[in-house]
């Protein structure tokens, strides 16, 4: 089992509520990693949607792919997803996680950073979908890059954690209502990155 990185260490004291985060940096070896990366790339139906922010109408800064349990449909920044069914590949990735987390998922938003110039804003996932206090399990593959937190009441409480390929974040409970997220711009040279995240889309489960 992969071993799960403190967010203590360093001589670092209270960096950020350890309740509300996991993160496992070997969750996946490199070749498994490098291998899935190149397959992912080569054979997702990509799409990159529009989404609306700031009152205008962009294309997202990303390339995204949707797949999921049927009517697991979600909806981001005025866009619709629809699922589509499960390949092999995220099967067993999926399986795989349920297992090292004792949690459950029905669906996984691929984003596929192609260098530098990709991105995600500032946001948190706390659309009604989800449920109240969500867990959401990140899986990165490729390029390490930046992932930034803030504190939603005072936006100088921030911690950074470099996500490295093969690595698991388990982001839990209240997460999403007290923090925002992002992956920011990079102007040093990117390689390709592919970031998993496994929700559980709660809308169509009662």
């Amino acid at each position: 089992m992969a071993d799960q990185l403190s967010f203590f260490d360093n001589g670092q004291s209270l960096v950020f509520p350890q309740n509300l985060l996991e993160y496992y940096p070997d969750f996946l070896d490199a070749n498994e990693s490098a291998q899935l990366l190149d397959r992912f790339i080569r054979t997702v139906p990509w799409m990159q949607p529009m989404i609306k922010m700031y009152g205008k109408k962009l294309l997202t800064p990303r390339l995204t792919a949707w797949f999921g349990d049927p009517k697991s449909h979600y909806s981001y920044s005025g866009s619709r997803f629809d699922p589509m069914p499960w390949t092999e590949e995220l099967a067993s990735l999926r399986t795989r996680i349920q297992h090292h987390t004792g949690l459950s998922f029905n669906s996984v938003l691929l984003n596929y950073y192609r260098d530098g110039n990709d991105s995600v804003a500032w946001h948190a996932d706390n659309e009604k979908e989800l449920g109240p206090k969500p867990d959401i399990a990140s899986l990165s593959l490729g390029q390490p890059r930046s992932f930034d937190f803030r504190n939603k009441a005072n936006h100088q409480l921030k911690y950074e954690l470099t996500l490295q390929s093969g690595s698991l974040l388990i982001m839990r409970g209240d997460l999403q209502n007290y923090w925002e997220h992002r992956i920011p711009k990079s102007n040093k040279p990117m390689r390709p990155r592919i970031n998993l995240t496994f929700r559980t889309i709660r809308a169509y489960l009662s």
